[in-house]
């Protein structure tokens, strides 16, 4: 079985990025103060594998994503995968660290998941609205390792796109630290508040 997907194109200050499809359809407020959610394909599987913790939702999605950047003529370019570290360490195991892994393993591209670290904490921006406080949150929390990437073409991978600040504070730091020569981003999902 195919899933289907319905590809967003993702601004930003990287090269190009793509999400593989939006993550919800609708959200109705029920009279008990919860919501009735219905997701797309790919989005139903991710909410199943972060918020149910099914890790057997980790290969239907990177098949899918594996089968997407086939498509992508920037392939052949791209000299590693750096999955966005994650802010919850809490959990039993990390879901974009999962992904990245098997979607490398799939396409043949290295996967390097300390290549990029967090040297601060951060809130959980999805509770933030301001952009300001989101990029002074974001300020410094991430640094390269070294300059192995430099020169280089790299897909910075994400599960979930919401505003982009994280994902622009690490090309950032990827360009002027890493000076790897682009970035290209790839997420599961983008949410349909924000741009």
């Amino acid at each position: 079985m195919t899933t289907k997907i319905n590809e967003q194109r993702l601004s930003g200050n990287w090269r190009y990025g793509w999400a593989l499809d939006l993550h919800t359809v609708s959200s109705t407020l029920l009279p008990d103060g919860g919501f009735e959610t219905q997701r797309t394909e790919v989005g139903e599987l991710l909410y199943q594998l972060k918020d149910r913790l099914d890790r057997s939702k980790v290969e239907p999605i990177a098949e899918v994503a594996a089968t997407f950047l086939k498509s992508r003529i920037v392939l052949p370019y791209l000299a590693a995968i750096i999955p966005v570290p994650p802010s919850n360490t809490n959990r039993p195991f990390q879901p974009v660290q999962e992904l990245a892994t098997r979607i490398g393993q799939k396409i043949n591209l290295p996967v390097l998941l300390d290549y990029l670290v967090k040297v601060k904490p951060t809130e959980a921006l999805k509770g933030i609205e301001d952009s300001v406080s989101r990029k002074q949150q974001l300020q410094g929390a991430f640094k390269v390792q070294d300059l192995s990437l430099a020169g280089k073409y790299v897909l910075v991978f994400d599960d979930l796109f919401r505003s982009g600040e994280t994902l622009k504070a690490i090309t950032e730091v990827l360009y002027a630290q890493g000076k790897v020569a682009r970035v290209y981003v790839l997420t599961i999902t983008k949410t349909r508040t924000r741009r």
